[in-house]
């Protein structure tokens, strides 16, 4: 008990002192009016990646066995998700769609923490993958449906059917719905993850290749924990399977960075197309008269770059029915 108490209190010192600095120099900033946050917060992603940097390597250098459950193994495991939850905080939070992105994997990551810790024992095992796949519910929810790429969705979930058949016999019957149903979400997640990253049109940014990644890796981490659990041990089998899973994590929170600037972005563009639209677009007044074509009087819907108030202009337009009128 003695050695456990010590072990906390380290843990919780080191946790800390990555903390401190960075905290400390927010906080001061902020009483005394020094500077705002905002450029406190642009000071780089670097310095608030250090804490999870730092309980990873904790987590690794004591690396307590799967088959030792106890609070403090899951502490230790539950520390690098927390550092992450924290990054996502520091880069802007609030109920604004803005940050509608960045609630989400905040959400994710909150669930994955609660997840972590009911996995730590055995009897909770049905239990952390219902919260993780709650997780994954906010991931998905993130990453949207835009756009669909109903190709990658396809090599997705075929290889999710290869897997599913290899595995659901050696499963546990108590497990398998639970398995099955987790495994589709996951797979979910990894598709979206993949689609918002659109190489071939040069629609993609850094932060969407960390996500994508991150889904990935997320997946590969599960889909060693399932060959473990269920088919045949792996060696190394708890390095591998939190390596990926940390570095999953990283990825997906990573792509938080950008993400008001992207919704900003998104914003412009939107409001760019539509006076793009307005500007080349008029209504025809009640009591003008355009003639197609084919000399029958006709109105037209459309009518592209015309002054209605100058009568002696003739205007370019096409009908509905695609019929030049002037």
């Amino acid at each position: 008990v003695a050695v456990s108490i010590q072990s906390v209190a380290r843990l919780i010192v080191s946790y800390v002192s990555a903390w401190f600095p960075f905290c400390f120099k927010f906080c001061l900033f902020n009483v005394y009016n020094m500077t705002s946050p905002t450029q406190v917060l642009k000071s780089g992603i670097g310095p608030k990646l250090v804490p999870f940097f730092k309980t990873v390597a904790i987590y690794f250098v004591v690396l307590i066995p799967t088959d030792q459950p106890s609070v403090f193994a899951a502490a230790l495991k539950a520390l690098p998700i927390l550092s992450l939850v924290a990054f996502v905080l520091l880069h802007g939070m609030s109920f604004g769609d803005e940050y509608f992105y960045s609630r989400r994997i905040l959400l994710g990551l909150l669930c994955s923490v609660v997840g972590d810790v009911l996995l730590v024992w055995d009897p909770f095992f049905l239990h952390g993958l219902g919260v993780f796949l709650i997780a994954q519910l906010f991931y998905i929810s993130a990453f949207g449906f835009r756009p669909l790429n109903l190709q990658a969705a396809g090599v997705i979930f075929a290889a999710l059917a290869v897997g599913m058949m290899i595995l659901i016999p050696r499963i546990e019957v108590s497990f398998r719905i639970g398995v099955l149903i987790y495994s589709i979400v996951l797979m979910t997640m990894v598709w979206r993850a993949i689609s918002r990253v659109q190489l071939f049109e040069e629609l993609w940014t850094w932060t969407k290749l960390c996500s994508c990644a991150g889904g990935i890796l997320f997946a590969f981490s599960d889909a060693c924990i399932c060959f473990h659990h269920f088919y045949t041990p792996l060696p190394h089998a708890q390095v591998l399977i939190m390596t990926t899973y940390y570095a999953a994590q990283l990825g997906i929170s990573l792509s938080v960075v950008d993400c008001k600037a992207s919704y900003l972005d998104s914003l412009k563009n939107k409001e760019d197309s539509n006076n793009k639209n307005s500007s080349c677009e008029n209504t025809p007044s009640d009591n003008s008269v355009y003639t197609n074509s084919s000399g029958s009087d006709s109105d037209c819907s459309t009518i592209n770059n015309c002054d209605l108030s100058d009568n002696n202009v003739q205007c370019d337009c096409r009908t509905n029915a695609g019929n030049l009128c002037t």
